[in-house]
């Protein structure tokens, strides 16, 4: 795929994002709980992200968001879709 048209496309947050912001577009395949627990942590859609860095073993992914650095379980970050 298109490497321009794949940045206009969501894609889940798991995927390599280290060093590049993204903006949150959305969630998916994801239980209410998880759902409820990443917008109490200010990921919500419309803002911008970056991933600090990830595990060696690759969970979990730290990521920065609205001033403040956030881990988050793989499971939990393949859940957000990303665009950027």
């Amino acid at each position: 795929m298109n490497e321009n048209l794949q940045r206009l496309l969501p894609n889940p947050f798991a995927t390599d994002y280290t060093g590049k912001i993204a903006v949150i577009e959305g969630f998916q395949d994801c239980s209410k709980a998880v759902r409820k627990k990443l917008l109490t942590h200010g990921l919500t859609p419309g803002t911008p992200c970056t991933v600090v860095r990830t595990a060696p073993l690759g969970d979990p992914i730290e990521i920065n968001v609205r001033g403040f650095n956030l881990s988050l379980r793989k499971s939990e970050a393949s859940c957000i879709l990303v665009r950027g």
